[in-house]
This record gives structure tokens, C-alpha cells and sequence, in this order.
């Protein structure tokens, strides 16, 4: 039999991280991130990391494994998170992925292609369409010739747009192809995958919630403090949702109201990212209410305990 995997996934704001905290305590198990901007230390705030003094002694694995300088990609958390299953299942406890990142989720349980090497001439193209045209313009292109991966990378992430882009031009095939390839990490692994949903409205007024929370713990004396420290505004992390917006509230482009509902409408638009992707997830089963409610975390164990038996 294969040793279970148990994956708790959805879009931002559903209560990820409480609902995989009760499983954690019921079935004596360890949580592994799976949130690309979790892994950068010093981004706490606006990443919205559960502090450790609330992991109920619950052991949590890639938070905070990286210098916010150095590049993290979804090929080495998908080696890390196979690692942390593999120690967590010798010391006989449960593994618990959480996240809303679907592209880890998915180089973890379908695996990543290597891809073709940098072509330096290549980008260089595509960087000065960007700066002749603007990085949606770029984006337009993704979506024309791999509407899936231009569905799954921001707008703004010209780093990723252009490698999508390349792989394209440079294999005449699609990202989205080659991924349907590939091989997982963990083929040994039975993975249990859960999504957590709510309606729009309610992620909309948790979102809000959220970010007027994230101005009030200090999220500009975070970014502050990160600047200070020398941590240079291109670094990936600032690049992500609530620290782009909120750098640039700090440069005097827009004042601290319009910034929050700026973060808040960027967060709904990204949940309903997420949920296109996680729809797209064969086999995950889905509780509709927030995670932290006693009927989901219900719900979520009547579904774990069937598929552990």
C-alpha cells in the first residue's frame, strides 16, 4: 500500500492553514508550505505566514528556506517537498501539503520537464518587445500559443512570461504539452487532495479583512525594514501580490485607501486564478467553507479517515 500524502489547496483566504492545522493535531501530522512567496525569509507579513507561536507545536516544513536575493523555482520545491515526505513518513508521521500555489502542486504530483537551455539572443527579443510594448503585450503573446500556463502567470512576471515563451519558440510546443509528460517525484505517494472554496463574496470580505490586518501589524515597516537591509526592490518577493502595490504606495503613486483596495481586488482576482487551476486538478475533492469552521474540518477528516482505512 502506498503511504498517503494529505494536500489542502484552494484559493487565498478559504482557511488553508487552520484546516490543515486540525488535521495536523487529529492524525499526528507536519505541514510543508506549498506557497512560492512562504519560502522567502523576512516576507512574513504580506505573505501572511502563520507565526510560530500559532502551529500549535505542529512542525512545519519549507517556510523561510531562502534569501528573498535568490531565485526559487518550482523544480527545486518539488525535490524539497518530495525530501520532507520522505523524512516525515520514516518518522511514521502524516505528511500535509498546504498551499495555494497549483504549480508547485502540480511539479510535485505530475513532475516538471528540464526544457530547453537559455537562449540568450531569444530573450533579449522578447525583453525589448516588453520594453516597446509593455509586459501585457507579452502576456497577450503567451496566451495566444499556451493559453494554460498564460492563465497560471501573472501578468506582470516577465522572468516567467519570457521563459514560457521560449520553450514555446525554441520546441514549437506549449509549456502546457510539455508538462503533460512528465513524471512525478513522489509516484509511491497516494495523495489525498482536498480544496477548500467559498463564494466570491465571501473571499472578498475576508481579502479585505486581510489586508486592513496586514496594514495594522506593520506591513509598511516590514518592507521598510527589507529595504533597509538591502534587499533590492527587484527581488522576486516584491514583485508579488500586496508588496508590489504596497512599494508602491511607499514611492507616493497612490495614497494607503486606494492601496488597500488595490491589494484587495488584485487578491480576488488572483483567488479566482487559483480556482480555475485547482478545478483543473484530477481528483480533488472539494468542502465548501472556510477552514477554520468546525463542519469543514468535519468534513475534511470523514474524507481523510475513508481514504486511510
Amino acid at each position: 500500500m502506498r503511504r498517503p500524502l494529505i494536500a489542502v489547496l484552494g484559493p487565498t483566504a478559504t482557511g488553508k492553514s487552520a484546516l490543515a492545522l486540525a488535521i495536523a493535531e487529529r492524525h499526528g501530522g507536519e505541514i510543508i508550505n506549498c506557497d512560492s512567496t512562504a519560502v522567502y525569509r523576512g516576507f512574513d507579513i504580506g505573505t501572511d505566514k502563520i507565526a510560530v507561536a500559532d502551529r500549535r507545536g505542529v512542525p512545519h516544513h519549507l517556510i523561510d528556506i531562502v534569501e528573498p536575493t535568490e531565485e526559487y523555482t518550482a523544480a527545486q520545491f518539488a525535490r524539497d517537498a518530495s525530501a520532507a515526505i520522505r523524512d516525515i513518513h520514516t518518522r511514521g508521521k502524516l505528511p500535509i501539503l498546504a498551499g495555494g500555489t497549483g504549480f508547485y502542486f502540480r511539479a510535485l504530483t505530475r513532475g516538471l520537464f528540464p526544457g530547453p537551455g537559455r537562449h540568450a539572443e531569444l530573450r533579449g527579443r522578447l525583453e525589448r518587445t516588453a520594453g516597446r510594448r509593455g509586459v501585457a503585450f507579452v502576456h497577450r503573446m503567451l496566451r495566444r500559443v499556451d493559453p494554460e500556463s498564460a492563465a497560471r502567470i501573472q501578468s506582470r512576471d516577465l522572468k516567467r512570461l519570457i521563459r514560457a515563451l521560449e520553450v514555446y519558440f525554441l520546441t514549437g510546443r506549449s509549456l502546457t504539452a510539455h508538462f503533460a509528460e512528465t513524471v512525478s517525484p513522489i509516484p509511491d505517494v497516494e495523495v489525498v487532495a482536498i480544496g477548500v472554496r467559498l463564494p466570491a463574496a465571501q473571499i472578498s470580505a475576508r481579502v479585505t479583512q486581510r489586508v486592513d490586518e496586514q496594514f495594522a501589524r506593520g506591513l509598511m515597516d516590514e518592507i521598510r525594514t527589507l529595504l533597509a537591509r538591502g534587499i533590492p526592490e527587484t527581488a522576486r518577493p516584491f514583485g508579488g501580490l500586496v508588496y508590489r502595490q504596497a512599494l508602491e504606495h511607499l514611492h507616493g503613486v497612490r495614497d494607503e485607501p486606494s492601496t488597500r483596495a488595490l491589494i484587495a481586488q488584485e487578491n480576488r482576482r488572483y483567488a479566482r486564478r487559483q480556482l480555475i487551476w485547482f478545478r483543473k486538478e484530477p481528483n480533488l475533492v472539494w468542502l465548501d467553507g472556510p477552514g477554520e469552521s468546525a463542519t469543514t474540518i468535519a468534513d475534511a477528516l470523514r474524507v481523510i479517515d475513508r481514504r486511510l482505512d
